[in-house]
């Protein structure tokens, strides 16, 4: 696949949330590539979440395109790396279309991905209380960018055969094709907690019925040929896809990665990273096994819900004194959300790794947003200095927030420091997507390989 001639590619979007994204974008995922297509699965934003459907749906892994965290110019370039051999890319949207980072304009919206990946948008519209409004509403969303290219509408939670002709009457007006129209229905089993949907790491089997679920649905109610030749009609790309940049090494240090059901929220491109700056990286699952991986120079520990299986970590003696040891010896450890909560002394009573000074809880609040963050001081990750793009998404509280030596400045209105920096940790509750600063994952693999 040539940078001049990429994947086909449609961008799922809708008005606001909670229109039926998901169930449309994961149902068109699996309903093609079903038909034996190699469908590439992208997600707007930082959610990972539901780009563990999307690789449920295409044996493929779900990919976050975020133009905050990466920045504009690394979107084309992500996307094309992504969707190499693919034969169709899906792109999953967020919030509303024109929704992006408060207070910065199209910045990170799905409006704004659309438009550097010059694919066509499919906008999915909850019709389940309105029939004539709906041409106002398609027109307005057409109207408001000329530049975002809406070619076509997808309409959810329609009540009967007469609802769905005077939705299809009412936009002819708009001049944008129906391609198809879902019927109200119960809603697919995809439950829900404090963070979003349930990972699919944590039910398997019901994730799968699920993703069955939803592509029966698309199937029986959007034109698929018609959705794929709209796919087939994006426009060519002149970017060169993403490389990981590659670190030539004469032993591949062992980094241990933590997965399974606790620890499900990393970018598939963190780990990519890695293995070109020369680490071996090598999954383990802080649930289940004992020690860490033979050989481990250094750890990662991604984000997750370690609240929800405490009970069950802190079970794993052997394993968090494990964690502990090598924190002490002065390896490279990279903690985010998640694995900050692993290393406290405690989380919500119950011991954890004791790396760090602090203890952790579930709280009333959900903290969520956009971050700017600056490096305090030097670390196994950046040395002082270095500005990072972040996403802070959690419902819990570390308390001390931030230790004698804090890993981020975090910048704007609310000026604060957070995060932990001791010896090899850097423990903290921002997200931060590697691709835009490789520097990291080089400087991370050169400490697992020196300390």
């Amino acid at each position: 696949m040539s940078s001049a001639s990429p994947v086909p590619r449609l961008v799922i979007a809708a008005p606001a949330s909670g229109s039926g994204k998901t169930t449309v974008a994961t149902g068109l995922m699996a309903a093609f590539a079903r038909r034996g297509l190699a469908v590439s699965p992208h997600k707007v934003g930082p959610d990972y979440i539901d780009p563990g459907y999307h690789a449920l749906a295409t044996g493929r892994p779900g990919r976050n395109l975020d133009a905050w965290l990466c920045g504009p110019e690394l979107i084309a370039p992500l996307f094309l790396h992504g969707a190499r051999g693919g034969e169709l890319a899906v792109v999953e949207g967020a919030m509303g279309l024109y929704d992006g980072a408060a207070g910065a304009g199209e910045l990170a919206s799905t409006a704004q991905v659309a438009k550097l990946l010059r694919a066509p948008v499919v906008l999915v519209v909850d019709a389940s209380s309105q029939s004539r409004s709906v041409a106002a509403l398609v027109h307005g969303f057409v109207s408001w960018d000329p530049e975002v290219w809406i070619g076509g509408v997808i309409l959810n939670k329609v009540a009967s055969d007469r609802h769905e002709a005077l939705l299809r009457e009412a936009l002819e007006s708009t001049g944008v094709p129906v391609l198809g129209a879902l019927r109200r229905s119960a809603p697919v089993d995809t439950p829900s907690r404090h963070l979003g949907l349930v990972p699919v790491a944590e039910r398997r089997a019901e994730a799968v019925e699920a993703v069955a679920a939803m592509a029966a649905r698309v199937r029986e109610g959007c034109d698929l040929e018609a959705l794929l030749a709209l796919a087939r009609s994006a426009g060519p790309l002149s970017d060169a896809p993403w490389e990981p940049p590659v670190a030539v090494a004469e032993t591949r240090a062992v980094v241990a990665v933590a997965g399974g059901a606790a620890f499900t929220f990393s970018y598939a491109e963190h780990a990519e990273l890695l293995a070109a700056a020369g680490a071996e990286v090598v999954p383990f699952d802080p649930l289940r096994d004992g020690q860490l991986p033979e050989g481990t120079r250094g750890l990662v520990i991604g984000g997750g819900f370690p609240e929800v299986y405490a009970a069950e970590l802190s079970a794993n003696e052997p394993l968090r004194e494990a964690v502990a040891e090598l924190a002490r010896s002065g390896a490279p450890v990279a903690a985010e959300c998640a694995g900050l909560l692993y290393l406290c002394q405690e989380l919500d009573g119950r011991p954890m790794c004791g790396v760090l000074d602090a203890r952790a809880r579930m709280g009333e609040r959900l903290t969520l947003g956009y971050r700017d963050a600056v490096a305090v001081g030097d670390s196994a990750l950046a040395p002082a200095g270095t500005r990072m793009r972040a996403h802070e998404f959690h419902r819990t509280v570390v308390a001390p927030g931030a230790g004698a030596a804090p890993a981020w400045g975090v910048r704007g209105p609310e000026r604060r420091v957070e995060g932990f920096v001791q010896q090899g940790v850097h423990a903290s509750y921002l997200h931060t997507h590697w691709a835009a600063a490789p520097g990291v994952a080089h400087r991370f693999v050169e400490r697992c390989r020196t300390s």
